[in-house]
């Protein structure tokens, strides 16, 4: 007989990705939270439904797995997972700031709002990343990041979009389905740091992608691996009773 306890998490409006529903990486780094990982140990996020936003989700740990649910719909499941060493050439701050100027999203965001991404968004209470392709042909795509604090649920959402943006979310709208992210250490509050992603795979809908936080001096911190799944902007509402 196993122990089970359960808990509630909200997502508040702050931390929206579509309009109506939570950012996939930071619903899936506070869930990710409840299986406590020790430095460099990874975990699996699979999201199941969006995420509702201002509204209290059951989370249930038993087996060593979280299991978050909403008026009786699964959300997500986080349970241990492994992220391989993801190795990649240091990208600079001049060459990520270079980047930004080529994303996609600055014609045209499918999810403006994101708290990661977003581009209607203020950088006093989201990310704003603008994760645009390098310059240097390797099909990989940058953007900086000074992290406002050291928060495992950041590192979290700040791996997520750029993978996204990667694996081609301007040409198809996506939304994540599954992450795996191992954080070896937390990034310094108020440092510049840069993000870089990468794409891995495609097959019909679904797309794959790879991602780190790294510093300025190429030591990266934290990595992903996610699954992307195209979608039509419009459904994406969390499940009603």
């Amino acid at each position: 007989m196993h122990a089970t306890s359960t808990d509630s998490l909200v997502v508040d409006r702050v931390h929206c990705g579509p309009p109506e529903s939570a950012n996939g990486g930071w619903t899936s780094g506070e869930l990710a939270a409840y299986l406590s990982p020790g430095a460099g140990d990874g975990v699996t996020v699979r999201l199941s439904s969006p995420p509702p936003l201002d509204a209290p989700m059951t989370v249930t740990l038993a087996d060593g797995v979280a299991t978050l649910t909403h008026a009786g719909h699964l959300v997500a499941t986080a349970r241990p997972g492994i992220v391989a060493p993801l190795k990649t050439d240091a990208v600079d701050l001049a060459a990520a700031a270079d980047a930004e100027t080529r994303y996609e999203a600055l014609a045209g965001h499918p999810f403006s709002t994101c708290f990661s991404c977003g581009t209607d968004r203020d950088p006093e209470e989201a990310l704003c990343l603008r994760p645009g392709p390098l310059a240097d042909g390797s099909g990989r795509y940058a953007a900086r990041w000074t992290p406002p604090a050291a928060s495992p649920s950041l590192v979290w959402a700040a791996l997520d979009c750029p993978g996204g943006w990667s694996a081609g979310i301007a040409g198809r709208p996506m939304v994540l389905g599954e992450m795996t992210a191992a954080i070896d250490d937390l990034p310094v509050p108020g440092e510049e740091h840069v993000v870089i992603a990468w794409q891995t795979g495609t097959s019909g809908r679904k797309h794959q992608s790879a991602s780190v936080v790294q510093t300025t001096d190429g030591r990266i911190l934290a990595r992903a691996t996610a699954t992307w799944i195209a979608v039509d902007p419009a459904t994406i509402r969390p499940k009603e009773h």
